[in-house]
């Protein structure tokens, strides 16, 4: 992965230490809520506000650094934008997983049947991860 500074400068955004730090932590959970980002911010900064974590996000949004991940049933997670992907949601632990897999298919037949042309696509496939199947069926 690029260097954080590096990141923040080709998306056009001053490397602030509160930046810094988001892209950080996105890079290390993946997937963060902002209620998640506030607490683990809020111990390297005390006094940081909700706001300016929304503002810095909403920012790293509008720069096309970030992107928000809507999941179903779940408050929304904020992560760096990579390649195209898909997200695997365990309903029991709510981890959330990467999957890098071909969806110009997906998207090009969506376009096809529908008219529409797709600007922008969350997929997101929800299931049991394998950590809970095995542990549902040890206690089984």
């Amino acid at each position: 992965m690029k260097g954080s500074t590096v990141l923040l400068k080709e998306h056009e955004l001053k490397a602030t230490p509160q930046r810094l730090k988001i892209i950080s932590m996105l890079h290390t959970h993946g997937h963060i809520s902002i209620e998640d980002l506030y607490n683990e911010m809020r111990k390297e900064f005390p006094s940081v506000s909700l706001a300016t974590i929304y503002k810095n996000i909403n920012q790293m949004i509008q720069s096309g650094l970030v992107q928000e991940v809507k999941l179903p049933s779940q408050k929304p997670v904020y992560e760096l934008v990579k390649e195209p992907h898909l997200h695997m949601v365990c309903d029991k632990c709510h981890k959330i997983e990467d999957i890098v897999i071909g969806t110009e298919k997906i998207i090009e037949e969506a376009e096809k049947i529908s008219g529409y042309k797709i600007l922008e696509s969350f997929i997101t496939l929800r299931g049991i991860c394998p950590d809970c199947q095995k542990k549902a069926a040890e206690e089984a």
